[in-house]
């Protein structure tokens, strides 16, 4: 804390009115000024005026204390608290904890907490203490927290025995948070932030949200100290504005001339308008000039003058760049005539660029944007004659399985295609792009997926974990998803296939488990003879209706239960830190239990045998008879059934339970010893005519 030169003056001639009077309307002035004040008196204490030091902080200190500045006497306890206090120091900082924290219900419990009572003369450790207290001290009962990966929440109570906060988030109630990790992993929300207004008063938000759309993205963009990015800002608005009237909403909200789009895509809110214009500008020279292309098309509405002068710079760097990128210079054309800036100054065209190009390699290689990619092979069809050729070596280097459509419309039908098809299948990594659109295409397509349906299969498994796909892995994933490509592609194989097809399952290292084991288990449904040794197990026996039933059950587990768990699973993985994810505990949880189920009603479905009532001889008790039994405490009446029949309350028994077991096989007149009774099968009926 450095000493003006006056106030050394002062000091070493010992001109201490003087010096007390400045201080004295300093304190009038601006009491908060504490570097001055703590700064004056270690210099009196150096010439030996520790005394008159101690009087002048006590006159401070005073009217701190008068004016309830108790924030900033805790701060001059600190810097000055020895010699301002001396052995009272630890009584006058609790003091001053008491009067910041007046009415708080928890202060002396968090006193407590943090031992402050304890150890008073160690001032280093005391003063850490006060630091950990005020740092627990923000998380009052009631106060409105953010925590990542939850969202915004509410303190509940503070629990002194568990030393945690319990806080009440949207999706989980009443979740401890302990002390320690409280200030790593709360963030008190400060009034008027708009995660709060969206906890405290939503349909205030939502209303205000409706009414105008630029003020709560002003409130938004304010309530963060960096650029925010379109999805965070959909993100917080979750439950304000809905999902059909997100696009228009944010339409609207962005078009405010303060609105100022950043790098990434990240928004901030400018000062005012001319701020903002300004800062277009400056950005705008500063970027690439692809993202230039960008502002061009999102900012330029700002001002015309603004317009203008980026288009100018635009057009001038079309001309440089026509020889060396002129996939570049290509899409600037567009940029400028989507604009509404004039292109005829331009010495070229794009139909002129395509049609007299001999380096279309170069062309089509600079054209980052798909759609103008798109544009661009229109053109080629429109003003070459070998188009047909051209399509065709570029098919194989087509990203975007969008534009690969367009160029497949063009080229089918023709040979050079038709190889090209079979050279995809063959080695995937040569023509990405045309590999996931031929995948993806065979879900609808049975042409594409009739042509070699192993083969495809095995090859969507391989290249689900090769690099060469790796952009493309998410969409290969969905191929597998209930009435796409891969469980189509199993019913197109033959007897002869699916074992090959097992083996190319069970060594797919990207599949889970649970994955792995639904395409196992749809396979052996249409070949039993995939199961084991290929010998079909015990024969179950059940009715018609049961058999149906059991069939749409398990085509609802398949089909609808774990792909809406699987959905769960991927949704809690996505909330992190899965040793302590309840959400994705309870999910991989269910997805046991359903595995379990799915494989026991397989292997049901598996050896099932419908009940032929017309060809039963009820001459004995069969399984589909009905009996009448005497011998017991009362006559008896049992139809014997399958397991999944069983209704023993209503006189349906299964033929695998000790009653039927016994009755099995007798005739009317014989007795069988069923637990400790003797039976008597008076009479046999069918149990349906």
């Amino acid at each position: 804390m450095a000493v003006s030169r006056d106030t050394r003056g002062q000091i070493e001639k010992g001109n201490f009115d003087a010096l007390e009077d400045d201080w004295l309307a300093r304190i009038d002035q601006d009491a908060t000024d504490l570097d001055y004040f703590v700064g004056t008196a270690r210099a009196l204490v150096g010439s030996g005026e520790q005394d008159r030091a101690r009087t002048l902080l006590g006159v401070l200190d005073e009217q701190l204390q008068e004016r309830k500045f108790w924030g900033l006497r805790l701060a001059l306890l600190e810097l000055a608290g020895p010699l301002l206090a001396g052995d009272d120091l630890h009584a006058a900082i609790l003091e001053t904890l008491r009067q910041i924290y007046s009415g708080r219900q928890a202060l002396e419990g968090m006193i407590e907490t943090v031992n402050l009572h304890l150890a008073p003369k160690d001032l280093k450790k005391v003063w850490e203490k006060v630091d950990r207290l005020r740092s627990l001290m923000q998380f009052e009962r009631g106060s409105v927290v953010l925590m990542d990966g939850k969202g915004a929440g509410r303190i509940v109570d503070t629990n002194f025995a568990l030393k945690a906060f319990k806080v009440d988030f949207d999706r989980i109630s009443g979740m401890n948070v302990g002390f320690r990790a409280a200030a790593k992993l709360l963030t008190p929300l400060p009034e008027g932030h708009i995660l709060r207004r969206k906890l405290e008063d939503p349909e205030g938000l939502k209303k205000a949200a409706q009414g105008d759309p630029s003020e709560v993205l002003r409130a938004l963009l304010e309530s963060y100290d960096r650029p925010l990015k379109a999805g965070d800002i959909k993100s917080a608005l979750h439950g304000v504005v809905t999902s059909s009237k997100w696009t228009s909403w944010w339409a609207a909200a962005r078009k405010h001339p303060q609105v100022l789009a950043g790098p990434k895509q990240t928004y901030t809110w400018a000062e005012s308008s001319g701020d903002a214009v300004e800062s277009v500008w400056i950005a705008f020279r500063k970027a690439p000039v692809r993202q230039r292309m960008s502002m061009l098309r999102r900012d330029g509405s700002r001002d015309e003058d603004l317009r203008a002068q980026m288009g100018a710079e635009l057009a001038k760097t079309a001309v440089e760049s026509l020889v060396t990128e002129p996939g570049l210079a290509f899409e600037i054309w567009y940029a400028l005539q989507r604009a509404g800036l004039p292109t005829e100054d331009l010495p070229w065209s794009p139909a002129a660029l395509i049609g007299e190009t001999s380096n279309l390699k170069k062309l089509f290689g600079g054209i980052e944007d798909r759609s103008l990619r798109e544009e661009a092979y229109r053109l080629v069809f429109e003003e070459r004659d070998d188009h047909l050729g051209v399509f065709l070596d570029r098919i194989a280097h087509e990203p975007d399985t969008r534009a690969v459509e367009v160029l497949a419309r063009s080229l089918q039908g023709s040979k050079g295609f038709e190889r090209f098809l079979d050279a995809t299948l063959t080695q995937p990594h040569r023509a990405p792009g045309a590999f996931v659109w031929f995948a993806e295409g065979a879900s609808e397509d049975e042409s594409l997926r009739q042509r070699n349906p192993l083969r495809l299969l095995q090859q969507i498994l391989v290249y689900l974990g090769r690099d060469e796909l790796a952009p493309y892995r998410l969409r290969l994933k969905k191929l597998f998803e209930s009435g796409n490509t891969v469980p189509r592609l199993l019913s197109a194989l033959t007897a002869e296939q699916a074992s090959a097809a097992v083996d190319a399952i069970d060594r797919a290292g990207m599949l889970e488990t649970y994955e792995r084991e639904e395409l196992i288990t749809a396979l052996e449904l249409r070949f039993p003879e995939l199961r084991g040794d290929g010998e079909v197990s015990d024969i179950l026996y059940a009715t018609e209706e049961s058999i149906s039933a059991k069939r749409a059950e398990f085509e609802n587990l398949v089909s609808v239960e774990i792909p809406a768990n699987r959905k769960a699973i991927e949704e809690a993985r996505a909330l992190g830190d899965l040793r302590e994810n309840f959400e994705y505990k309870s999910a991989r949880q269910r997805h046991e239990y359903l595995s379990s189920l799915i494989a026991s009603l397989n292997h049901d479905l598996s050896r099932v045998q419908p009940i032929r009532f017309e060809q039963i001889d009820p001459s004995q008790v069969r399984v589909g008879t009905r009996v009448r039994l005497t011998g017991g405490a009362k006559d008896t009446v049992l139809t014997i059934l399958g397991p999944w029949e069983s209704d023993p309350d209503n006189g349906i028994v299964s033929y695998e339970s000790e009653l039927a077991a016994g009755l099995l096989g007798k005739a009317p007149g014989e007795t069988a010893e069923v637990a400790g009774q003797s039976l008597t099968v008076e009479a046999i009926e069918l149990a349906r005519s």
